[in-house]
């Protein structure tokens, strides 16, 4: 799907420069680029705080615990707090909500962007099977930026906090604002896949809040502002001073590889218009996104989307189905979940998507290989 390796050669230099640095210091542990990054990223995003940590996973379940001691004063939110997000996502998005003590309420995804459907977030919140809704967790699939006007008027409307799940979509916006500068929280992997990834496990906090920046920096070393006198039930989440290394040394392509990735993702586009079997993706219609393409994604109709994915892997070309099993069809949310209105949509997705190989190093003539066999299978 993506080809590290050449990644590495294009920025050799730069990485291994970057680990070298840190082989002479020797500081493992809150070594010097974690405090640099964090303060690039902030800038960056345009935030007042950016916090480094070990993965996107950990800062989500970092953010909602912080939300549950600022505005409950306890260590966990409870079963009875609800937080509205998307059933077509990764497994952490929804694990997350659970890790933090609350509940997650799944409603449907727009059937084009793949994003959360801000008009159904409301209709829950009208509806009288609503709970104690306490906040909004929308996921920017892909790299497209879910709809944020909308769901920021939403959770003013009802005072609910919104923490962005920006983990594909690092460098996107919304109307030309980073993502993760939009909600109360922003949550970053750097997943070594990602658009800005690293060589393991990372991720990132971003908050204009004080005080969620405060506790969030607590509960990533074990829960207290000093070593051995804790406040609070934490976590070992700390950013690794070499993973940190590594993004510092990448930062500087990211913009560049984004804008490559739009410019592969409109040569598929144009490859496979018109292929009658195949829904390419609808995104620049919509020119207040800045979509930074994680994944070019397709729908492939009719019931054939498995048998295109088995013969191009037979041609040599991997493919992915992001996401096979929507999270309120896992054994984990059976009975600590709610679902509204049916997940028709999120369903049909499942069915449907799937993910084209994309890297911003790829070149034409493999782009063009891989549209021209997918039209060869389905034509």
């Amino acid at each position: 799907m993506i080809d590290l390796r050449i990644e590495y050669e294009y920025m050799k230099e730069e990485i291994d420069e970057a680990i070298r640095r840190c082989l002479e210091h020797q500081k493992w542990i809150f070594g010097p680029e974690v405090g640099e990054l964090e303060k690039k990223m902030a800038s960056y995003i345009g935030v007042k705080h950016c916090i480094g940590v070990s993965s996107g996973t950990d800062a989500l379940v970092l953010s909602l615990r912080a939300l549950a001691i600022k505005l409950k004063g306890t260590e966990y939110f409870d079963r009875t707090d609800e937080i509205i997000t998307t059933p077509f996502t990764f497994t952490a998005t929804g694990d997350a909500i659970l890790r933090a003590g609350a509940t997650p309420v799944f409603v449907d995804i727009d059937p084009v962007t793949y994003n959360i459907e801000p008009t159904i977030i409301e209709d829950y919140l009208k509806s009288e099977s609503r709970g104690n809704v306490i906040g909004i967790l929308p996921v920017h699939l892909y790299g497209q930026a879910c709809q944020m006007d909308k769901i920021n008027e939403i959770a003013e409307k009802y005072d609910l906090f919104v923490v962005e799940d920006v983990a594909q979509a690092f460098g996107g916006a919304w109307r030309g604002q980073k993502l993760g500068s939009l909600g109360d929280v922003g949550c970053f992997s750097f997943f070594p896949s990602k658009n800005l990834g690293c060589y393991g496990d990372a991720g990132m906090v971003s908050t204009n809040d004080d005080e969620i920046a405060e506790i969030v920096r607590m509960l990533l070393k074990h829960g207290g502002k000093e070593k051995y006198n804790v406040f609070h039930i934490g976590y070992n989440a700390r950013m690794d001073t070499l993973q940190a290394a590594i993004i510092l040394a990448k930062f500087k392509y990211v913009d560049d590889f984004n804008r490559r990735r739009r410019l592969i993702a409109e040569k598929y586009s144009s490859e496979l218009k018109g292929c009658s079997a195949l829904i390419i993706p609808n995104i620049y219609d919509q020119s207040h996104v800045y979509h930074v393409f994680h994944q070019y994604t397709v729908r492939v109709k009719d019931g054939k989307r498995d048998e295109v994915r088995s013969i191009l892997k037979d041609r040599g070309i991997e493919s992915m189905v992001y996401y096979p099993v929507p999270l309120h069809k896992m054994k984990v949310f059976n009975g600590r979940c709610k679902i509204f209105k049916g997940l028709k949509e999120s369903e049909r997705a499942s069915r449907e998507v799937l993910s084209l190989p994309i890297g911003p190093l790829m070149n034409e003539e493999d782009v063009v290989f891989v549209a021209k066999t997918i039209r060869e299978i389905l034509d």
